[in-house]
């Protein structure tokens, strides 16, 4: 990703996605869409890499485990298996379209649900935690556009709704997200939003950004220390770590939040969604029918989500502080940057192996009440020309001592309406391809931007017949946005 307060994005990169419309939305940067430098490192390299597929591990798949996968939606691809994917609420502007509603039409969250639960039998490319039970929360549009109270509103819904499946209660939050604010996390109602899915007994797993070693900060919400922020490992295609080092895309801080860990996040083929933003964007990075290469910080949260979800099958009592501490035990890395800062590398057998912390693990818990605009920095959607700014949603004023009030009482949320705003439908419907479907609902319409209904901000001639989009023309549109903390795709 690049945010518009970070490093330009290649100018080959900005043509990719600026033609075909006019529109302005989310830079993906790190490389050109014709990079051939970086060795491709598959999911089955990345398992063993990360000590997954030997010793006590080697059984595991994340069975009774839920995940939460908040990002652009999953796609019915092949190799995305029905039974082990939920769809949360569409709380996108995309909700608003039949069409669009839960569908990745931006081919991130497929590439991330791939890694984490994929099953391509024609390619035999499997997820690190197959058997772990997805719910996606869409929030991001086929050009990421997505506001923070958007994002704040989809962890609220997981906190209130992370028991809705007894059998596979949701333990863990995959965000490959991070705004251009840089906020002061005792009052940052997104730490807060964090901070209360860990006192719910979820870890979220956070991508410290693809702006550089040299950016100076993680992106938010990775700063939060209730978080595990996660940064990139270029594995160079091998399975040993000694040739392993920290990714030069991945961001560092100088401001005293240290890289939680590193995972394997380099040129790493997972799930493809034909006819996506990035598909049509940067069609080199197409590894045959079904596959998709993409490096970044989110590649690598996917792959720490995952592999935390084997952890919990192992020893489900663990909390969430506990889990951290046993996920970040891992491999000393001996070359380049890596091994001066010390940081270490996801090992999931040293993490089944490790004592539990016993200490009480208490945090520093914001009040919330900050500003949004903070939150934002430079990441704000526009609609009709006009920035989403100030105290307000997408739907208008917001005042942030109610919110953080309700949400610490986990009362945000009321069936489909969060705050009094009607996101969703009440409960699940079960009418799409995956396992259960939480309703949809219209919304109202908006007060910023001249915005008098929330319609099909997409394609057109959009329709999915079942594997891919029947048209991959773009239209001008009205959204955009810095948000994702995406991957540079080649």
């Amino acid at each position: 990703m690049a945010l518009t307060g970070g490093a330009a994005a290649p100018a080959t990169v900005q043509a990719g996605l600026g033609s075909g419309g006019g529109w302005s939305g989310i830079w993906l940067s790190g490389a050109t869409a014709t990079d051939t430098t970086s060795v491709v490192t598959t999911l089955k390299q990345v398992r063993t890499s990360i000590g997954a597929d030997s010793g006590a591990a080697a059984s595991l798949t994340g069975k009774g485990v839920g995940i939460a996968l908040i990002d652009t939606g999953v796609a019915p691809v092949p190799g995305i298996p029905a039974a082990k994917v939920v769809n949360g609420p569409d709380l996108s502007f995309e909700s608003q379209s039949a069409s669009l509603r839960y569908l990745d039409t931006y081919g991130h969250g497929t590439h991330m649900a791939g890694i984490i639960i994929g099953n391509d039998t024609a390619t035999g490319t499997r997820g690190i935690a197959p058997d772990a039970k997805l719910t996606s929360i869409k929030v991001g549009t086929a050009n990421g556009a997505v506001d923070v109270t958007q994002m704040i509103a989809a962890i609220d819904w997981v906190v209130k709704n992370r028991n809705y499946d007894p059998a596979n209660p949701i333990k863990i939050i995959s965000l490959s997200y991070g705004t251009g604010g840089n906020p002061a996390v005792w009052d940052d109602p997104m730490t807060l939003a964090v901070q209360q899915a860990y006192k719910a007994g979820i870890t979220v797993v956070a991508a410290a950004g693809n702006q550089g070693n040299g950016y100076g900060k993680l992106t938010h919400p990775a700063q939060s220390t209730s978080v595990l922020a996660v940064g990139a490992a270029n594995t160079y295609g091998t399975t040993g770590t000694a040739d392993d080092d920290l990714a030069a895309y991945t961001n560092l801080s100088t401001n005293g939040r240290p890289l939680d860990v590193l995972a394997p996040g380099t040129s790493i083929p997972s799930l493809r969604v034909p006819g996506s933003n990035i598909d049509n964007a940067f069609p080199k990075a197409r590894t045959g029918e079904t596959l998709f290469r993409g490096s970044g910080t989110s590649q690598a949260a996917a792959v720490t989500a995952a592999a935390a979800a084997l952890v919990l099958q192992a020893r489900p009592t663990l909390t969430p502080i506990q889990l951290k501490y046993l996920l970040v035990n891992g491999t000393y890395l001996s070359k380049g940057k890596a091994a001066t800062l010390g940081v270490k590398e996801l090992n999931v057998n040293m993490a089944l192996a490790g004592t539990a912390f016993t200490g009480g693990g208490a945090i520093g818990e914001s009040y919330g009440t900050g500003m949004l605009d903070t939150t934002r920095g430079s990441s704000r959607v526009v609609a009709n020309g006009v920035q989403l700014s100030g105290q307000k949603t997408i739907f208008g004023p917001f005042d942030t001592a109610s919110w953080s009030a309700k949400t610490k009482a986990q009362t945000s949320w009321s069936g489909g309406v969060w705050m009094g705003n009607r996101m969703a439908g009440d409960g699940w419907t079960g009418t799409s391809f995956a396992s259960k479907t939480w309703g949809a609902a219209t919304w109202a319409g908006g007060s910023w931007g001249g915005t008098a209904n929330w319609t099909d901000p997409a394609w057109t001639g959009r329709t999915w017949n079942g594997r891919f989009w029947a048209a991959g023309t773009w239209t001008a549109r009205f959204w955009a946005s810095d948000d994702w903390s995406a991957a540079y795709w080649g």
